[in-house]
Formats: structure tokens, sequence, C-alpha cells
């Protein structure tokens, strides 16, 4: 178990991508913190299910990634439970879909809020006591948006290209203190943050769901498949890992060669 005795909190892991990486690193011995928002007792049976599969803690905590209170209590209760949060994965996100002079600007703020500054936030709380203990791994879960752009998504491209921009300046304040910053750029995953898009995009372009799908997401793939949410977290396993130690500020695309055009 490459991740035994370590303790990480995954942001946005009730579901989709960040769930998944939170089954992987528990299936490597690490104790998780999940967060996101959903139905109650569905997270419970998530949480529960993580304990009784994989023998490791699993708790569960719901703040709000838009507002900086909750998650320095979130990031406080971590740290005061089980000493220390070795792995920061920053994974929560939301999107929505509009031409810029439409786009609405309590969304533009909710993303960037959720997609980039609640980033800021649970680094600068988590660092302290990775330098500390002269170990820590932050994984940021960008988005082939990191590196290049799409029509329609201003707030979600800025804010995925600022978090490349804030994961190489973190690995650089932290090389010499056995602390790593990776950013990690998956294509279109089937997840539900891309199944709720897919309608908005289609009315956006004037075109069918199904045309969205092959002309407009997978269009942008040359396997002209997704992503799997497994092939997301193994990835996110070895940047945990001692292995990669020297695997620092980097920006990793998982996407099915989008960004090799």
């Amino acid at each position: 178990m490459q991740l035994k005795n370590k303790t990480a909190l995954v942001t946005g892991s009730t579901s989709g991508i960040g769930l998944g990486i939170a089954r992987a690193f528990a299936r490597e011995g690490a104790n998780v913190i999940l967060n996101g928002f959903g139905d109650a007792a569905e997270i419970e049976k998530l949480r529960a299910g993580i304990e009784r599969e994989s023998g490791v803690k699993a708790r569960y905590d719901g703040a709000d990634m838009s507002k900086s209170a909750a998650i320095e209590a979130m990031m406080t209760g971590a740290l005061a439970e089980f000493g220390s949060v070795d792995i920061l994965v920053n994974n929560a996100g939301i999107q929505h879909v509009a031409p810029i002079e439409e786009f609405p600007q309590a969304k533009w703020d909710a993303i960037i809020a959720i997609n980039l500054t609640a980033a800021f936030h649970t680094i600068r709380l988590a660092l302290p006591a990775m330098k500390a203990r002269r170990f820590g791994r932050i994984i940021n879960v960008a988005s082939a948006h990191a590196l290049v752009a799409s029509p329609f998504k201003s707030a979600y491209v800025a804010a995925k290209h600022g978090i490349a921009g804030l994961t190489k300046t973190v690995a650089l304040e932290g090389a010499e203190h056995g602390v790593t910053a990776n950013a990690i750029c998956p294509g279109y995953v089937l997840t539900p943050l891309v199944e709720k898009q897919i309608p908005d995009t289609a009315k956006a372009r004037g075109i069918s769901e199904q045309q969205v799908i092959r002309d407009v997401l997978l269009a942008a793939q040359p396997t002209r498949q997704f992503v799997k949410i497994d092939q997301v977290a193994g990835l996110a396993v070895y940047l945990a890992s001692d292995t990669s130690a020297s695997t620092t500020g980097t920006i990793i695309p998982v996407d099915g060669g989008w960004t090799a055009h």
C-alpha cells in the first residue's frame, strides 16, 4: 500500500473524479476526508462504504468551497483529527456555459471562487504543517482548459489557467521542504459536471445534445473516447506517492491527445 498512514483531503469528492480519487487513495491505505454537496444519506453510504472496503478512516466535511471561513474550519478540523493533511487534492469545480457578453456576473464570481480561490485557501492552510513534516503532496485537478480554451467557457478557462500558475508557484515554494505540487488536466470525462453542461452547450451552439457529444466534446480528443475516472485516479495515486518526489510543478494532460493538436 503506497499511501498507508497518510491522510488525504479531496474537495468535491462526493461524485465524479473526486470520488474516484478518494476511493483509489483509500485502496492504497490512506485515510480520506470527503467534501462536497449531495444527499446526506447517500454521502453517508459512500463514506461508510470506503471504510468498510478499504479498512481506513473516512470522514466527511460539507464545507462550501466558495466560503473561506468554511474552508478554514474544514482544514482546522482535519488537522485536529488526523494531525496532518499529507495529500491535498483540489478538485471541487462548477461550470457555466454562455457567450461572454451574456455571462452572468454571479456565475463568474462563483466559478472563480470555487475553481480557483478555494485552492488558494486550502493550500495556504495545509502548507505550514506539510513543510514542518517535510512531506506534502498537492494535486490540483485542472482541465485541458488549463492549457487551451473553448468558446463560451470564459470563467472556467480563466480559473483553470489560474490553477496552472498557482500550481507552479506552490511547487517552487515547496521544493526545498519535501512538498510537491502538480496539476492533472483531464480531457472530457463523463461526470455529472460534463453531463450537466451538454444541454447548455447545445442551446448555446444551436445543435442537438448528440451533436455536442460527437462534434464538440469528443471532437477535441483524437481517441474519440471519454477519459475514464480510473485513469485520472491512477495518476493521482502516483503523484501522491513517494515515487513522485521529483515530479513537481508539472501540468499533466490526461486528455486523449487533445492538447497535442
